[in-house]
C-alpha cells in the first residue's frame, strides 16, 4: 500500500495544483469521487488491464461511463493516467487528493462509533469540541455499533480517543492480565 502511494503522490499533487490553480477543488473533488469509484469497478477493472485494448480504446471507455461528469481538466488527467498506465492508482490518488485538499481547507475529518445513535445536538456538540481540541473544521461520519456497549470511539486522522465501555473493559482486562 505504502509503495502505491508513494507512486500516487504525484498525481496526486498535480490534480490538487491544478484544480487549486483553477479554483474548483470541489468539482476536481467530486469527479475523483466518481472516477476512482469507476476504476474499481471489477468489470472496469477488467478492461483497463486488457493488454488487447490500446489506450486510445480503454480512454474512451472509461471517459464514457461519466463523459459529461468530468471537467475538461479530469478529463485530460485521466488521459495521462491510461497513457502512463496509472489508472489504477485512482482510488490512492483521490485519497491523497482528498487529504491535501482538507489540509487546505482547515478541515479535519472524524469518524465517531457510538453505541447508540445521536442526535443532531449531541453531534454538533461533538464536533464543536473536537473542532477546538483539534483546530480544524470537523467533518464527520457517524457509525452506529451496538458492540460497544456505551460511549463513542473516535478517530481523527491517526488520533484515537476512546471512551467507549468495551475499550474501558478491554483496558481493565488488559491490567488485570498483566
Amino acid at each position: 500500500m505504502a509503495e502505491l502511494e508513494t507512486v500516487a503522490r504525484p498525481y496526486a499533487e498535480a490534480a490538487f495544483e491544478t484544480a487549486r490553480d483553477a479554483k474548483a477543488l470541489p468539482q476536481w473533488s467530486s469527479a475523483l469521487k466518481v472516477a476512482a469509484a469507476v476504476v474499481a469497478d471489477p468489470r472496469m477493472q477488467g478492461a483497463l488491464d486488457n493488454p488487447r485494448l490500446t489506450a486510445a480504446e480503454k480512454e474512451t471507455l472509461f471517459l464514457s461511463v461519466a463523459a459529461d461528469g468530468f471537467p475538461a481538466g479530469v478529463r485530460n488527467f485521466a488521459r495521462v493516467l491510461i497513457e502512463s498506465d496509472r489508472i489504477g492508482l485512482l482510488p490512492q490518488i483521490r485519497e491523497l487528493f482528498e487529504a491535501r485538499k482538507d489540509a487546505a481547507e482547515g478541515v479535519a475529518r472524524a469518524s465517531i462509533e457510538t453505541a447508540l445513535p445521536l442526535s443532531d445536538e449531541q453531534l454538533g456538540q461533538l464536533k464543536s469540541s473536537l473542532a477546538k481540541h483539534f483546530g480544524k473544521a470537523i467533518e464527520a461520519t457517524v457509525h452506529v455499533d451496538p458492540s460497544l456497549i456505551g460511549g463513542a470511539r473516535i478517530t481523527v486522522g491517526d488520533r484515537v480517543i476512546d471512551g467507549t465501555v468495551q475499550g474501558k473493559l478491554t483496558a481493565m482486562a488488559n491490567e488485570l492480565i498483566a
